[in-house]
This record gives C-alpha cells, structure tokens and sequence, in this order.
C-alpha cells in the first residue's frame, strides 16, 4: 500500500493530527531538549514537511533567545503554524503529558529503575541523544552553513558555548551571529522558503505580553502570594519558568531555591524526582508535577502537580505569542534576512557544542558506547529509520553492555 505524501510546507492540518504525532514524539523522544530539537527536525522537516530547513531554523533561533523551555516553545510554535491555536495546545499536551504522568506515578511510589538492567536502559537512552544531534547537527550544517563565512560563524559559536558555562552565552552567541550575519552574509542568495505563517495578530501578542508582564511582576512582589498557598506555589513555579534561559537543566538551579529553600521539600526527595526526570522522555520541565504533587503544604497532590505544570510552562508559552506576530515582519527586511543567515549558523553552532558537551561528555564512556552510537546514526542518517528504532536499538545495546 502506497504512503501518504507528505504535505508541503505551510499546509494546514487538523488538532487532532497535530495531537497524533506530538503524543508519539512525547512517549519516544528520550535525550533532553537538544535531542528533542533533533527529534522535531526528523519528524516536521525531514519526513513530514510541514515546514522547510530555514523556517525551523528561524522557530530555534526565536525560542533560544526567549525565556523557558526552548524545545516545547518549537512544538507549540508548529502546533499554532498546523492548525492554530487548538493545534499549539494539541502540541503542547501531547509532548508534555507522557512524562508529567510518568513523573506523577513516580511520586505516588511507582520507585525508579535499578540493578543492572535498568542502569544499561538508561545509559542506552542517553547514547540514543549523541546520535539523535550528530543527525541534527549533519542536517542543519549542510543547509544553514553551505558558504565558509556561515561555517566560520558556526564555529566561533560553538567556542564560545565550549569555553563558557553561563547560560547568557547562547543569548551571547546568537547576537554575534546576528552580527556576523549583517557583515558577511549580506551577499548570500536569498534561502527559499523559510516563512511561518502564525494564525497570531498584532492585538493577541500585545495582550499576550502584557499578561506576561504583570505576572512576572505579581509572582516577584514580596507581598504577592501571602494570602493564598496555591497562589505561593503557583509563583514559585511562575518565578522559574519565567527567569530561566537556556531552559531544561538550567531551571534545577532556580527550582531547588523555590522549593527547597522554604522548606517545602526535602533536599533527597528533590533529588530523587531530578533523577526520575533523567529517565523519562519529553521536556525536562515536567519535573515541575512530580514536586507539585510531592511539596508539604496543599496544594499537592494531582491538583499540585496540575498547577505546577500550567505555572512552570505559562511564562514561556505567553512571551512566545507575544513575540511572533512582530517576528515574520522583522525578518522579512533583507537586512534581518543578513542578520538571520548568521543567527541560523550560530545555532548549528550551538547544536554542535551540545552534541560534545553534555550529550557526548556525559553518555560516551567505552568503546562500546561509541559502537551503539555509531549504529544509531547510521540507522538515522544512511537507513532513515525512525527514531524510535534507534532509541531501541540504543537501549538494547545499553543493556546488553551493563550485562557483559
């Protein structure tokens, strides 16, 4: 039986659809939000086409200057591009819940995985990562840096990024880029394609930001949250997904201080629901249930673990409509198209000094590690498997060393 053509970019879908497909990268996308962007890339850009290799780039780019988790602002952001706003919680929702629910039975006692077998099963799901960004990182390059001034700034980025572990030094990379961009990429050939149109008007966005705004400014008020409990948890959640950039691991920081700081969690439970976090799939953030339902005062509990996740996600999802009714303008100017030639190769720069460090430092050990990530991308890259194979294929491996 012949397969469905894949639809052209800026094509529009149903929710429903949107739903389908974030709810299997949600149950399968192991690695963290790098490997997640990796994921994205496969699924949208290469196998479905529901938007091109500079638009994604564009949405990575947008989403890394923004504050909160810069992986689930790209699916929501597709979600809103294939069928609005209805699509965009579709995305969101189907990425994030496998998790959050993973997280939530983790926190009634579910327990975590040991022995031998459960330590090779989540060693094979980090070297599935390596391979999951080389792929992302191979594919990105040869489109985003086919010229060696776009190359030379991808790899000043990834210097920059290699010898510097602040969290402003993406922020940092990607202006330097945009301004490497203006200088050496004015006489580029235009890409084609590249466009998002986003069902999001001048008006929404305005208000969008403006809710985003007193928020932050209700959540940081002293005086703000002392007459209500949920209120106080919902800004220390709020709080944390607003002031982060970079998101994913750099949000532990800013929720151990909110949490375990007043006294709210122990640090060892705090501990021990980062380490579950490591072992499911999808977003980083939804580490934010499992301490919603484990923190002392109500509320907790499902309906704890139900604010947690609307508080930690709120403040990145409402800067991002804000932001992308003015975007596609700005970047229609043939000066902000310079500036984004060298954004767009900046962020393979990016990817590229995440793919050794933390995907590579942390998972590739042995010889046998490198052997289960080498199949893997050869898997991804030259037999287009799906990636669920490879992460598969990873934790088998992974197992099968922890047993020899």
């Amino acid at each position: 039986m012949m397969s469905e053509a894949p639809a052209k970019p800026s094509e529009t879908g149903s929710a429903l659809e949107v739903l389908r497909v974030f709810l299997r990268l949600g149950v399968s996308s192991f690695g963290g939000p790098i490997a997640h962007l990796g994921y994205f890339r496969d699924e949208f850009v290469t196998r479905r086409r529901w938007l091109d290799e500079q638009a994604f780039a564009d949405l990575v780019a947008l989403c890394q200057f923004l504050p909160g988790p810069a992986s689930s602002q790209v699916g929501f952001s597709i979600g809103l591009m294939r069928a609005g706003y209805l699509g965009a919680l579709a995305a969101w929702t189907g990425f994030t819940l496998p998790s959050a629910i993973l997280l939530l039975l983790f926190a009634y006692g579910v327990g975590s995985l040991g022995g031998p077998i459960g330590t090779g099963l989540l060693h094979g799901l980090k070297l599935v990562a390596v391979a999951i960004v080389a792929q992302a990182v191979w594919g990105m390059a040869r489109s985003l840096c086919p010229d060696r001034q776009r190359a030379s700034i991808a790899a000043v980025a990834a210097v920059i990024i290699l010898f510097s572990t602040a969290s402003v030094a993406q922020i940092l990379a990607i202006l330097l880029g945009a301004v490497a961009g203006l200088v050496l990429c004015r006489d580029a050939a235009p890409a084609a394609g590249g466009h998002v149109a986003m069902p999001v008007s001048r008006k929404a966005g305005m208000f969008a930001l403006s809710a985003f705004t007193l928020l932050l400014v209700a959540v940081l008020l002293p005086a703000g949250h002392l007459g209500s409990q949920g209120f106080g948890l919902f800004a220390a959640f709020y709080r944390s997904g607003a002031l982060v950039f970079g998101g994913g691991h750099v949000v532990l920081p800013l929720l151990r201080e909110a949490f375990v700081g007043p006294g709210w969690i122990s640090d060892d439970v705090f501990l021990a629901g980062y380490g579950a976090a490591q072992a499911v799939p999808g977003p980083l953030f939804t580490f934010s249930a499992y301490l919603g339902a484990m923190v002392a005062p109500e509320p907790h509990g499902i309906t704890g673990a139900a604010l947690g996740l609307f508080g930690i996600f709120l403040p990145g999802i409402l800067i991002l409509i804000g932001t992308l009714p003015f975007w596609d303008a700005f970047r229609s100017r043939p000066s902000a198209q310079a500036a984004m030639r060298g954004v767009n190769a900046a962020v393979v720069g990016l990817l590229g000094a995440a793919l050794y460090n933390p995907v590579w430092t942390t998972s590739v050990k042995t010889s046998g590690d490198f052997a289960i990530a080498l199949v893997s991308f050869v898997l991804l890259v030259a037999w287009r498997a799906p990636p669920l194979v490879a992460v598969l294929f990873s934790a088998c491996g992974g197992i099968a060393l922890a047993l020899i």
